[in-house]
């Protein structure tokens, strides 16, 4: 097999799934098949197995086993993809969010700053909105939002006008443009970490992360049977924020409602209030999943 993918909390991930002989799994996040793989290992010759990945690429590592089916899709839309193959509810949703090595590694996908390619940051490739489009076409005043909210940078303001600027002669094509833009913007001392910030920005808008993150999240927790577990890895503040106040509360907004006897009524009940994190040695091995958080919650 190619290479394509270091799976990040490979183990962890999948025993955080307690998985029964006989159920029924979703790995929303195929990628390169790491945790599908392993799941299939505990898996009975009456369990199933869902994988979902939007990337065409991400077929080159399909699984020959009559267990599993690969549906190619963005997460988002795992309950029609239940309802299309009969499974009214499932045992454990595991989710491994963000880019896969392939992807960033992959210098015409466009999703980092180390290559010089085009302009593109799509995780599914069919879309029509690409990083171009956005940079290009956006209203100044939504860049300033993305780069706000997405990136968390205090240089998005900047760095919105001399975009606005800059494509008043010329379109912003490549990678290059838009590094020139943002160093630019940024001082010297700071572009290491702004420019990971400001590229992950425009990457969540592109591929919609955020929204599609909430869907799967909503659709998880009504989809699980009774003592079903959802596992969810993510890389980001912004995601695991999302993550971590729907698993406390059962909305986005960390509202807690609670009834007469002080109990919170939320679908799912959090395994522990912390978040578990790779191993020194794992991180060792694989630098790219020192920002990993994984948190597991059990459907009441």
């Amino acid at each position: 097999m190619m290479s394509y993918h270091t799976t990040v909390l490979l183990h962890e991930g999948v025993e955080a799934l307690n998985v029964k002989s006989d159920g029924v799994y979703l790995d929303v996040t195929f990628g390169g098949g790491g945790h599908s793989r392993l799941i299939l290992e505990k898996l009975g010759a009456d369990g199933k197995l869902l994988g979902f990945d939007q990337d065409a690429d991400a077929k080159t590592n399909l699984l020959e086993d009559g267990r599993f089916t690969l549906c190619e899709a963005n997460f988002r839309y795992l309950s029609n993809f239940l309802d299309l193959y009969g499974y009214s509810e499932v045992d454990g949703v595991l989710a491994d969010l963000g880019v896969s090595g392939f992807q960033f590694d992959e210098a015409e996908r466009g999703f980092s700053f180390r290559f010089e390619a085009e302009l593109d940051m799509r995780m599914n490739q069919q879309q029509p909105l690409s990083a171009k489009t956005v940079l290009n076409e956006y209203p100044v005043e939504e860049l300033k939002r993305i780069f706000k909210e997405y990136g968390e940078t205090r240089f998005g303001g900047k760095l919105a006008y001399l975009i606005l600027k800059a494509r008043e002669t010329q379109q912003i094509s490549t990678i290059e443009d838009f590094v020139s833009l943002i160093e630019q913007a940024v001082p010297p001392q700071k572009q290491g970490s702004e420019l990971a910030k400001i590229f992950q920005a425009v990457r969540i808008e592109v591929n919609d992360e955020l929204g599609a993150l909430k869907a799967m999240l909503e659709q998880s927790a009504d989809r699980l049977a009774s003592g079903g577990r959802l596992v969810v890895i993510s890389y980001h503040s912004l995601e695991d924020r999302l993550v971590k106040y729907f698993m406390r509360s059962g909305n986005f907004s960390d509202t807690l409602d609670k009834d007469l006897y002080g109990n919170v009524n939320r679908p799912l009940d959090p395994v522990s209030g912390k978040a578990m994190v790779p191993s020194d040695e794992e991180i060792q091995q694989n630098p790219r999943s020192r920002s990993a958080k994984m948190r597991i919650a059990v459907k009441r």
